[in-house]
């Protein structure tokens, strides 16, 4: 196929109008085309008074040749697509593999093991997705913390409760499969091509329970509310896993994809010898403005049309002590959500619909944290640096999971609001109003403020005095890694862990994961044959 690019519709013109102006830059009528499919979108608001969108097209013709010459601009031959599976591997394998949380990670290690005969197990402490949606709604409205299942852990895991973001700075072809699994799974097709795709979390839910299905149709077993406690490891290798309900499971070969929550499971690993390290990570708030401002400040007079959605951003600032502070996992039209996973300790995220057309926009406003920054130099004290400031902020708002929360002007003044302003906050159990300042250290709060600040220059707005501050937002990605061999991509001290995803500390949303969970399950399929039925 070609691929033509800078073919461009004005935001008024139909998406349609895209065929026509390929047909016109090639000067070929409609019979000559053989297939046409949108390969990326863009927009480009750069001029004032005038929002285009910028189209990349891959096509099919009779005769393409021709049109790889020089003179024809802006066309070249497209890259091949299409998503290699790895050759089958020699060694035998004694046992069905094992993966390890059904996240995005362990979903598409044990999708690639299922669609490639290897029959895999997969083991995830949280509930099926129906199930966990009536446990999350429960602590949402009436406070009741379930540990096993909720937001961080269950079927899809946090992303099933997220903005459903599907972007990923990851160059790498695996993505294209990816995407290509949501839309066969109930995506919109969209996706493939959107510049900001985005499922949101009603249509996740859904998606997550159709590879499920696919997983157990090609001979995979699925089980839930099945927790790993112990590692039988003999001779530096995997043996077996010990569930909480006493089970033995024989395994040599465990994809551990367990996401960045599952603190209990970092502790068993360090104490069975696996090597983790401390890594860095950030933490802070979520942020919420009115989305009718977002809108305003990034598409000016075009704010609110249809082809636009509701608008969203992603900003970076370095404070004056060095602290990068970033934008994270931003909602348009969403929810600050409770996300707790342990009790007596206050998490907040966000998460969006596939509508996004809730009033409030909202982001995480994270600051970095380091090794150095944490209590002590174990491998896992970043856990229990994110389990002081959870245990503060939900003693702060009064110890039954309400949210401490700040006006940002109150903030910027270094005094406790007393009372809200225009923004609503979102949070479903409440929040009580405070001074933030007594939740974190002063390098923090100092990084937070100047980053307010500055990026009001970035965009118009959101230093608005009375947008929330709502606390706190700590699991933006693990604390940990758990040390693998880049090439086998197996734990460097024990054969047959294979630490996949963000719990791993080997990426960070959706789509990386998943892309890493294929890696993953890939490495496993090159070096062992299908195990014996």
């Amino acid at each position: 196929m070609l691929r033509i690019s800078q073919i461009k519709i004005s935001i008024d013109e139909p998406i349609e109008k895209v065929k026509e102006l390929v047909l016109k830059r090639l000067r070929i009528s409609e019979k000559d085309l053989l297939d046409y499919r949108i390969y990326k979108e863009s927009i480009d608001a750069r001029r004032a008074g005038r929002i285009d969108f910028i189209y990349t097209v891959d096509v099919a013709l009779k005769n393409e040749e021709k049109y790889l010459d020089k003179k024809y601009k802006q066309i070249s031959l497209a890259p091949e697509l299409t998503y290699k599976q790895p050759n089958i591997g020699q060694k035998k394998m004694l046992h069905r593999p094992v993966v390890i949380g059904f996240g995005p990670a362990g979903m598409f290690a044990a999708l690639l093991l299922a669609q490639m005969g290897y029959r895999p197990i997969v083991l995830e402490r949280g509930q099926a997705v129906d199930e966990r949606v009536k446990a999350i709604d429960e602590f949402w409205t009436k406070g009741k913390l379930n540990p096993k299942s909720n937001v961080q852990f269950g079927e899809g895991g946090a992303g099933t409760f997220s903005d459903g973001k599907l972007t990923s700075r990851v160059r790498d072809l695996r993505s294209r499969k990816v995407l290509e699994e949501f839309v066969l799974a109930g995506a919109p097709e969209d996706i493939l091509f959107k510049a900001h795709p985005h499922v949101g979390t009603d249509l996740l839910r859904g998606i997550v329970k159709n590879i499920r299905q696919q997983v157990i149709e090609l001979g995979g077993e699925v089980r839930f509310e099945s927790q790993v406690e112990e590692f039988v490891i003999e001779n530096k290798q995997l043996q077996a896993i010990k569930l909480a309900t006493g089970e033995e499971i024989k395994a040599n070969h465990a994809i551990l994809a367990i996401g960045h929550s599952a603190r209990d499971t970092f502790s068993e690993l360090f104490n069975k010898g696996v090597t983790l390290t401390a890594k860095p990570f950030a933490v802070g708030v979520r942020i919420e403005h009115p989305q009718e401002l977002i809108d305003k400040a990034q598409y000016k007079e075009f704010a609110g049309h249809p082809r636009l959605g509701a608008a969203e951003y992603r900003l970076t600032f370095k404070a004056s002590n060095g602290r990068g502070v970033y934008t994270f996992c931003m909602c348009p039209g969403g929810l600050v959500v409770p996300s707790a996973s342990e009790e007596g300790r206050l998490v907040t995220n966000g998460m969006s619909e596939h509508a996004r057309d809730k009033a409030n926009a909202n982001s995480g406003l994270l600051v970095q944290v380091f090794p150095e920054d944490f209590p002590s130099d174990s491998p896992l004290a970043g856990v229990e640096f994110q389990r002081q400031l959870e245990s503060k902020a939900f003693e702060l708002a009064g110890g039954n999971y309400q949210a401490p929360a700040q006006l940002v002007g109150d903030f910027l003044d270094g005094k406790a609001s007393t009372e809200l302003g225009e923004v609503k906050p979102s949070y479903s159990l409440g929040i009580k109003l405070t001074d933030l300042h007594e939740l974190f250290p002063d390098w923090i709060s100092t990084a937070m403020e100047e980053a307010i600040v500055g990026l009001d220059h970035k965009l118009k707005g959101f230093a608005k005095t009375d947008a929330v501050l709502t606390g706190v937002e700590s699991r933006s990605s693990s604390p940990v890694r758990i040390n693998r061999d880049d090439e086998s991509l197996q734990s460097i001290s024990t054969k047959g862990i294979y630490p996949s995803g963000e719990g791993a500390g080997f990426a960070g949303g959706i789509v990386s994961a998943a892309i890493d969970g294929l890696k993953c399950a890939e490495s496993l399929i090159s070096e062992f044959s299908r195990p014996e039925l």
